[in-house]
């Protein structure tokens, strides 16, 4: 039986619900005010060690959350716009993520797009794979690349609604920032989790974030 598990993991969000701000660019990957949405989790010793592996960093509640986001992954599924800025077909074939020549997943990572590109490897374990037969083949292929254990989605938000919709999503923490960004994109636009199955199993609060769990049940 695989147990692998569908995880959304230390996705964040402001206090009026969007997990990405307006105006997505090279200077502002996620988009105007986006970046603040994440001081919980920019200062944490889980991210100062896997995004530029470097030492200290703070510990508690909100390292904690932040390095179960990595535990047992064994592939990454992303939205196009969390691989880079480029719409469109690929005309830079040069350009290969935000993250340079070693990225944080270390694993297969599917890249939903609509347009075909051959497979990059990257440093430290990551694979770029170009998926263009929607969320279902991502998935297939992730929990393939995974062998049993849990695949992580990245984001953006579009993409995390897909999956939420088609009920395929089995856990999702939520970092709920004291901060608002008045536009950009809302997480659970036109989403009702209720209906869905999900139910909130775990509800704890930091300096910097409150962390929400969620599971579907049955």
């Amino acid at each position: 039986m695989n147990m692998t598990r569908v995880r959304v993991w230390s996705f964040t969000i402001s206090i009026d619900g969007y997990g990405a701000g307006p105006n997505q660019d090279l200077e502002n990957p996620l988009g105007v005010g986006g970046t603040d949405l994440h001081k919980w989790l920019i200062s944490t010793r889980t991210f100062r060690q896997t995004i530029f592996g470097a030492d200290g960093g703070t510990t508690g509640i909100d390292d904690e959350f932040a390095a179960r986001g990595f535990e047992n992954v064994g592939a990454w599924i992303l939205g196009r716009n969390m691989f880079g800025p480029i719409r469109g077909s690929w005309s830079d074939m040069e350009w290969k993520g935000w993250w340079g020549d070693n990225p944080p997943y270390h694993v297969p990572t599917f890249v939903l797009t609509h347009h075909a590109r051959e497979p990059i490897e990257m440093e430290g374990g990551t694979t770029f794979f170009f998926v263009t037969g929607g969320i279902q083949e991502a998935l297939d292929r992730a929990r393939e690349a995974a062998k049993g254990m849990d695949v992580r989605i990245g984001g953006g938000a579009n993409t995390i609604q897909q999956y939420l919709r088609a009920g395929l999503v089995d856990d999702l923490h939520i970092a709920i920032s004291p901060v608002l960004l008045g536009e950009g994109e809302r997480l659970f636009e036109g989403i009702d989790l209720r209906a869905l199955g999900y139910e909130c199993v775990q509800f704890v609060s930091s300096e910097k974030a409150t962390h929400v769990v969620l599971q579907r049940q049955g």
